[in-house]
């Protein structure tokens, strides 16, 4: 029998990313933590299950060494007792984790994904759930990016970036939808 409710996926919701604003880095979303806040109170209440995805760098010069400050989770999204933490090294939160295993075990039809960086951990990991065959929802107020160059030496927005990776993703990979709308969904389950 399929769970009724959704799990909600909170991606790499981790200090190094105020590191980056910090030094310099212009985002988008400016409320996707306080987004993210609202849906793991929904998920809570409702008694829904939560995964808290945590990202583990593992070349020296990353933002995210265990051992350093960046490796922290934001206040807005620390886990609970009893609330999934699981660690992944790569983009994807399904490789080298036993985050699918878990999913199915706990018939888990539906994911809501939500965190940090939407081309980046969040993009791999909604495309390899929908991939997998879960009913996959992407919260488009909930995720973040940051400004880029390409490798043809042209500036991308933080918005245009995350606007293309919702385009990108939606239909095929996942359904788009905004923190509103989850939450109506969980109260009318």
């Amino acid at each position: 029998m399929t769970s009724s409710l959704p799990a909600l996926i909170v991606v790499d919701v981790q200090c190094a990313f105020d590191q980056w604003e910090a030094a310099g880095k212009r985002r988008n979303n400016p409320d996707a933590a306080a987004r993210i806040a609202d849906l793991l109170k929904a998920f809570r209440a409702s008694g829904a299950p939560v995964f808290h995805i945590r990202h583990e760098g593992t070349k020296p010069s990353s933002s995210f060494l265990p051992t350093d400050p960046g490796y922290v989770v934001k206040d807005e999204a620390r886990e609970q007792p009893g609330e999934a933490v699981i660690v992944k090294r790569v983009n994807s939160a399904f490789i080298g984790t036993d985050l699918e295993q878990r999913l199915r075990a706990g018939n888990i039809a539906t994911v809501v994904i939500c965190g940090a960086t939407t081309n980046h951990c969040v993009e791999t990991t909604t495309r390899m759930a929908g991939n997998l065959g879960f009913d996959t929802r992407l919260v488009r107020d909930a995720t973040w990016t940051f400004d880029r160059v390409g490798p043809d030496g042209d500036a991308h927005s933080a918005e245009a970036i995350h606007a293309m990776t919702l385009s990108n993703l939606d239909g095929e990979f996942a359904r788009i939808v905004t923190t509103g709308e989850v939450i109506a969904a969980l109260g009318a389950a």
